[in-house]
């Protein structure tokens, strides 16, 4: 766990300051020229620019993620599964946090990934909301913070068990993730690219995909949004069938 955890952490946690430095340069660089303050609006659904060439093959890492996601014989799968949880969220958070000056309710009035699906948000009572996109992010974001922090449903002390229920809850947190992303790549993706992030975005999702592949935490359904770009990524990645794992080379669904 702790050598997974610093091969992990050591090129995101570069991603990170690069994130950060790039986000302050690019926001001090505009301030003196308010006409470029106000948000960018969405990328219009037919240019899809992540889908080009150039776009897909921008990557911070050439990490393995077939092996990164490998539960080890010696770990716990729920372990496992509330290390990585706890990681995605915060890096998507992080993320987001780089362009939410660009998210706006009126640049995004709504919650909305390519296709112009619409992501509506469900209560407690299951009853469904239509938001903007920063509303949204908002609510999930303090969501998912308070399940991860819960010690009952993702424990830190050593011996204490995990709940029956952290599979299912997991699975939620990461289609509420999920939402995030696909809304950056429509929405933010030019900005992401100006703010050369778009490297960063990419081997995030592609590690967050392959993960929730793996241990089949989301349903095609709920991905096929990005299952071009998803399709276009993994073939930037080594040949899964030459692992010891052959299992990994289910994650291009039909």
């Amino acid at each position: 766990m702790s050598s997974f955890n610093h091969r992990l952490e050591e090129f995101y946690d570069d991603g990170v300051s690069f994130i950060m430095m790039h986000g302050i340069l690019k926001r001090k660089g505009r301030r003196k020229d308010n006409s470029k303050d106000s948000p960018t609006p969405p990328v219009p659904e037919e240019a899809r620019q992540y889908l080009e060439d150039s776009c897909v093959r921008e990557r911070v890492t050439d990490a393995d993620f077939y092996k990164l996601v490998a539960l080890p014989p010696s770990v716990d799968y729920n372990e496992w599964l509330a290390t990585h949880s706890i990681s995605f969220f915060n890096h998507v958070n992080l993320m987001y946090g780089v362009i939410s000056e660009y998210c706006t309710s009126e640049s995004c009035p709504s919650m909305t990934g390519p296709g112009n699906v619409q992501f509506l948000w469900y209560d407690d009572k299951g009853k469904k909301y239509k938001n903007t996109a920063p509303q949204y992010v908002d609510y999930l974001t303090t969501y998912v913070q308070k399940q991860i922090s819960d010690e009952t449903s993702y424990p830190t002390k050593f011996g204490q068990p995990f709940p029956n229920s952290l599979e299912a809850t997991t699975k939620k947190c990461h289609r509420l993730l999920f939402h995030v992303l696909a809304h950056m790549y429509h929405a933010h993706y030019s900005d992401c690219v100006t703010l050369g992030i778009h490297g960063h975005l990419n081997s995030l999702f592609t590690h967050f995909m392959v993960f929730n592949i793996k241990f089949d935490l989301m349903e095609d359904k709920e991905t096929e949004v990005l299952q071009d770009l998803l399709e276009a990524l993994v073939k930037q990645l080594p040949d899964p069938n030459q692992n010891d794992d052959k299992e990994t080379s289910e994650v291009t669904r039909s």
